[in-house]
């Protein structure tokens, strides 16, 4: 029997709560009140409240919240260095190479630093002021569509008391239909409603793979004898070890208040060895000689581990479909090249709230009609960075020292080097077989040393990112063949997602008999998604837990 559920209806419906739905929902209230409209604007998001799930390094370049809020310094908005000052560094194990030439992409003059948990969260404060309904603790399970199945006419929320055999608990409570004339999609990376809407209506379709890296960061506190604390650098990236040059990634360290500092490590997911593990090489990058004298005497206070997405101007979909529009790192908006995205989402979602307020004018939602958000963002400068680093993310895959020589070759020529487009591999196809591993090594957990302070374990990391989910609830990581993960899975790559989770929520179990068997940790997920993208068998579907479980971030 159909479950009846109560329908709520609204003129626009942003699902997630990061700042390109944010910066959408603002501004659209804005436009309405300035054209003297009355219109019902809601937000959901699956996070117990607004920036818990919000994680990034950050550098802000300010342009789009300039437009958005021209006096958001008097507003308040949380910032926690106004101005940046680079270094740039190659990292060998033990020494350092300070980058002669810096590129006029990664320059950062102008830009703030900022901890994007407390960002969105401001943001959210802001919609709210203006009459945004905000609802934080709803988890969009289910796009729904019209009768013929081609308009999005809104998303349903999750069901909750739900038990792990799929029970109705006493406190049941049926998700709620929630109805718009247009929906938002600004779910962040790797989002599972804008999957599902990929296979319906193939917004993908014809375009490059996404590909997509896995951040780890901290926050850590330091004392006031710190030397980089005293050091009038704020922000600090570095690239090879512990990689080398064969395997995308790098880390950077910012300066926040309160003798504070983000540090983080990233990964790109197209590497090819299935025993490289990314938070091993994070705490190998945090020992690094330069890195650990930076963060001396420090003590780590909240951890926490997100993907985003890599792939650029060639991965972005269809920006419109009748009955909604896709923003932000749903719509693989970041620019690898300056490692910024929360600008490029924010002006996505402020095009996307024109072209609803015209939509709504014309009482006209078809995908011919918001379809002209896709031509605002071709026209906006979104276009003109992204298309500049259209090829970036390819070079940097490049193994060895050829990767500079084409990096060089782009630069020269407006991002097209030595062939456009460059291709994409996805990432779960690029794991080699163990014995043809190539990648430089790791240091081992067994070498490194732990003091539960600044240098922690998994469990550990795990407990300061404040992550709880119900326990008594069905799995939502659906694995549809688990004998695959013990014999295809685990002969050719031993098992990678025991490694490239950086929660430990896969784990190798043996029985008595010697035969193995893999045991799922759902509640500690951080909902960073690394595990559906880079399964070599696409054999792990994310799903969204009940609203409100996950990571509860306030500094990262």
């Amino acid at each position: 029997m159909e479950e009846t559920r109560e329908q709520l209806e609204f003129d626009v419906l942003f699902v997630g709560g990061g700042p390109a739905n944010l910066a959408g929902a603002i501004y659209l209230m804005n436009l309405a009140q300035q054209a003297g409209k009355e219109i019902e604007i809601c937000l959901i998001e699956k996070a117990e409240s607004i920036g818990s799930h919000s994680l990034s390094g950050a550098i802000l370049d300010p342009v789009a919240l300039k437009e958005l809020m021209p006096d958001y310094l008097d507003k308040g908005c949380p910032i926690e260095q106004p101005e940046c000052r680079d270094e740039f560094y190659y990292l060998t194990r033990t020494g350092k190479f300070s980058v002669p030439y810096t590129p006029s992409y990664m320059h950062n003059n102008g830009c703030h630093i900022i901890s994007l948990s407390k960002f969105s969260l401001w943001l959210g404060e802001m919609a709210e002021e203006l009459g945004v309904m905000v609802f934080p603790g709803f988890a969009g399970t289910e796009v729904l569509y019209d009768e013929d199945g081609k308009r999005i006419v809104g998303v349903r929320t999750g069901d909750k008391g739900i038990d792990k055999d799929g029970n109705k608990r006493p406190n049941f409570e049926p998700g709620v239909d929630l109805m718009a004339k247009v929906t938002v999609f600004g779910e962040g990376s790797k989002g599972s409603l804008i999957r599902e809407v990929d296979k319906k209506l193939g917004i993908f379709e014809g375009k490059m793979p996404q590909i997509f890296e896995t951040a780890i960061k901290e926050v850590i506190e330091l004392p006031d004898s710190n030397s980089f604390h005293a050091s009038a650098t704020t922000v600090v990236h570095s690239f090879g070890y512990p990689l080398g040059l064969d395997t995308k990634g790098g880390g950077f360290l910012y300066k926040m208040k309160d003798n504070r500092v983000a540090l983080g490590f990233v990964l790109g997911l197209e590497y090819d060895d299935p025993l490289l593990e990314p938070y091993q090489a994070f705490l190998s990058f945090k020992k690094h000689p330069l890195i650990a004298d930076m963060i001396q005497g420090g003590k780590v206070l909240q951890q926490g581990a997100k993907t985003l997405p890599a792939g650029g101007f060639y991965t972005m979909p269809r920006l419109a479909v009748d009955g909604a529009v896709f923003v932000g790192d749903s719509a693989s908006m970041l620019n690898i090249q300056r490692l910024k995205g929360v600008h490029t989402a924010m002006k996505s979602g402020m095009l996307a709230a024109e072209t609803i307020m015209s939509a709504m004018e014309k009482e006209d939602f078809s995908g011919e009609t918001l379809g002209l958000y896709g031509q605002k963002v071709t026209d906006s400068w979104i276009n003109k960075e992204l298309y500049a680093a259209r090829n970036f993310s390819q070079a940097l895959s490049i193994k060895g020292i050829t990767k500079f020589i084409t990096i060089g070759a782009q630069y020269l020529s407006g991002g097209r080097g030595f062939s456009d487009p460059m291709p994409i591999e996805a990432d779960f196809t690029t794991f080699t077989k163990l014995q043809n591993s190539t990648a430089a090594p790791v240091e081992s957990p067994e070498t490194q040393d732990l003091d539960g302070k600044l240098y922690l374990d998994k469990l550990t990391g795990l407990y300061l990112s404040g992550t709880t989910h119900e326990e008594n609830q069905p799995c939502h990581l659906v694995i549809p063949d688990q004998e695959l993960c013990m014999t295809e899975c685990y002969e050719k790559y031993r098992s990678p997602c025991t490694r490239f989770c950086p929660a430990q929520v896969y784990e190798l179990e043996e029985d008595a008999d010697g035969s193995k068997r893999l045991k799922l940790n759902p509640s500690n997920c951080l909902h960073c998604k690394t595990c559906e993208i880079k399964d070599p068998f696409n054999n792990i579907i994310w799903t969204c837990p009940e609203g409100g479980g996950g990571p509860k971030y306030s500094i990262v």
